[in-house]
């Protein structure tokens, strides 16, 4: 059964993604499932982001991330909406506070 909101971050020929996405370079830790790490972001947006890691973590899985935007530590709340196994995770955020989005609008230049 598919689920429309994992679906949109996920890769397709047709590219289903309704939040403008960036390229951005940043290091993340994150904690989800049975690992823990630091990745580095390939791309950004509103609605998630594109983690480079080995990190094998299944669809669905409760993720929650830490990285520095605008100088300063913001955790987000997450849920992997695809594995590319061996090569990165597509994590759409979940609960985006309002500071948090405050400061990714600032960081994307969406403000």
């Amino acid at each position: 059964m598919n689920d429309p909101e994992l679906d949109e971050l996920a890769g397709s020929e047709s590219d289903r993604r309704t939040a403008e996405r960036r390229k951005w370079l940043v290091s993340v830790q994150f904690e989800g499932g049975d690992a823990t790490g630091i990745a580095q972001t390939a791309d950004i947006s509103l609605g998630g982001l594109y983690l480079t890691t080995d990190a094998e973590l299944a669809q669905g899985t409760e993720i929650f991330l830490k990285l520095e935007v605008g100088g300063r530590q913001t955790g987000i709340e997450g849920t992997v909406a695809y594995a590319d196994k061996g090569r990165g995770l597509g994590v759409r955020f979940k609960g985006l506070s309002e500071e948090a989005e405050t400061v990714l609008k600032t960081q994307l230049g969406l403000d």
